[in-house]
């Protein structure tokens, strides 16, 4: 079998995914893990896909094709080994919306050798305070003889300084299907 990842961008509309899951279909893809989202009236898509490698040709040739039903698709071939060990942290967040959140946390992240597995994010409304509270949660996978009480003071260090709060426990779920981040 033929693993693959594949992004996907267009205008929202009723049928994309229908489009989209009939021309894997059609070429005996399994789809397997995904995450979809409408932002700000466009949809946007990951998934990792597996077809058998006689068909993988033709999928690829066929796919691109979805350009004339206003999706833009890239696929990348992923056939990649299974992750390996490693320990899986859950990380929220919440604070005062403001530009850089993201690049602190995960800069500090990446100082520490620890990957992104899942990572959603969103602004609303603060209430009665007014202005936008900016929240996350991820999912973080650490080298194993990571300590979550090392990590968890770095991140309570600069989550002072971004006057933000953040909260960081073990987390026993497996990937939840999501795509990888670095």
């Amino acid at each position: 079998m033929a693993t693959f990842t594949l992004t996907c961008i267009g205008d929202d509309r009723p049928g994309l995914v229908s489009d989209l899951s009939a021309r894997l279909h059609a070429h005996g893809a399994s789809w397997n893990r995904s995450q979809m989202a409408r932002l700000a009236g466009k949809f946007a898509g990951i998934l990792l896909l597996e077809v058998p490698d006689a068909r993988a040709d033709e999928l690829v040739a066929e796919l691109a094709d979805l350009e004339g039903v206003g999706l833009q698709v890239t696929l990348a071939r992923t056939d990649a080994p299974a992750d390996g060990p490693g320990l899986r942290f859950s990380l929220d967040l919440l604070g005062a919306d403001r530009p850089g959140i993201v690049a602190e946390i995960s800069a500090v992240l990446a100082r520490e050798q620890v990957s992104i597995r899942d990572l959603v994010t969103d602004v609303r409304d603060a209430p009665m305070a007014g202005g936008h509270l900016f929240e996350a949660q991820a999912l973080l996978e650490a080298p194993l003889g990571s300590r979550i009480e090392d990590l968890r003071a770095t991140l309570e260090a600069i989550a002072d300084e971004l006057m933000v709060e953040v909260t960081l426990s073990e987390s026993d779920s497996p990937d939840r299907g999501s795509a990888e981040a670095h």
